[in-house]
């Protein structure tokens, strides 16, 4: 068996051994719950048969919420000494990475896996887009991906959780919407360049139904990035 997906099937069943995952899967769906259908600007108020407003909030409860998860996966390993144990087995520093990476992924698919019932109940209320609201799913998916790539390269380059979590959250700030603020405010190559790099405004073009070829690069050069720099950070320290 692939080491990667030993690492990952590890990584989850601690995730549920302890209460993190309990935890991360309460949370999110109390808050994405809580703006879907009980919030001021709920499904009920706007009268459309969309998730629109689900995603809104998961892709606010995600950002935070994603640092929180990935802050312990190589900052923990890295302060206990258990890093150098692992790597001295027969897997590689990549091995390592994708497995937490996947581990982190799988998890945050379970959490919109439990709000299948949401799109469920609005697909009987009335004439549902279910093309748009698939590819709103496959945009939390890919941005989740983006963010647990950024918080292990976080948690790669400390031993310290909350530096790492802290770390994360800055370096997301970025995509989630200083980028997108500063392309507003800026014309010619400046703003197309901030543009390029918000990670809100490809979120916003993959949720309207469109899943582009522009959109996946992005979202996949930033983990590629995330990985390559977590891999060349643990090969570094081993």
């Amino acid at each position: 068996m692939n080491p990667s997906w030993i690492i990952a099937k590890r990584e989850l069943g601690s995730f549920f051994d302890s209460l993190v995952a309990y935890i991360l899967l309460i949370a999110f769906l109390g808050f994405s719950g809580f703006f879907t259908w009980f919030e001021g600007n709920d499904i009920f108020i706007r009268k459309e048969a969309d998730l629109r407003v689900f995603f809104g909030a998961a892709f606010w409860t995600l950002f935070f919420f994603i640092p929180a998860l990935t802050m312990r996966q190589l900052a923990e390993e890295k302060k206990t000494g258990t890093i150098e144990l692992l790597l001295t087995k027969a897997v590689t520093s990549r091995q390592v990475i994708l497995g937490k990476f996947l581990a982190c992924l799988m998890l945050v698919g379970i959490a919109l896996l439990f709000t299948l019932p949401y799109y469920m109940t609005v697909a009987q209320i009335g004439n549902m887009d279910h093309g748009a609201t698939i590819c709103g799913y496959i945009g939390l998916l890919l941005m989740s991906a983006a963010y647990i790539s950024i918080g292990l390269f976080a948690s790669s380059i400390t031993n310290n959780q909350i530096v790492a979590f802290l770390l994360a959250l800055f370096i997301g700030i970025f995509f989630h919407f200083l980028f997108d603020v500063l392309s507003s405010s800026m014309t010619g190559w400046m703003g197309e360049l901030f543009s390029t790099l918000s990670l809100s405004r490809h979120y916003d073009s993959i949720t309207r139904g469109v899943v582009d070829t522009k959109d996946l690069i992005y979202f996949g050069s930033i983990i590629f990035l995330g990985i390559a720099l977590s891999e060349i950070a643990i090969s570094k320290r081993n």
